[in-house]
């Protein structure tokens, strides 16, 4: 299975798109900031949205699409799974 996600920071001010096949292990990587870069400076910590797909191709389209909007539309993809912007992984782990 391979997942285009989009995490946020803990003010939803920061949107971060991305791709793994391994959606569990990858946000948990973001949680714990084991990667650095972007996601680790800004904080980015709160999975509000997925999708997921079994083709690889279909996937990495889709990421470059949403990565290529605006703000306001990736806002209205949220909301449409999210409208409360909840973490969506915040019983996936136990810290």
């Amino acid at each position: 299975m391979n997942y285009v996600y989009i995490m946020t920071n803990f003010s939803n001010t920061v949107l971060y798109v991305g791709i793994t096949n391994n959606l569990i292990r990858r946000v948990y990587e973001h949680k714990t900031g084991t990667v650095g870069g972007f996601t680790s400076k800004y904080r980015v910590k709160k999975l509000v949205y997925y999708e997921n797909t079994n083709n690889v191709s279909i996937a990495i389209s889709r990421e470059k699409q949403i990565k290529g909007w605006k703000r306001d539309r990736k806002i209205k993809l949220i909301e449409n799974m999210n409208p409360l912007w909840t973490d969506l992984s915040k019983e996936w782990y136990e810290f």
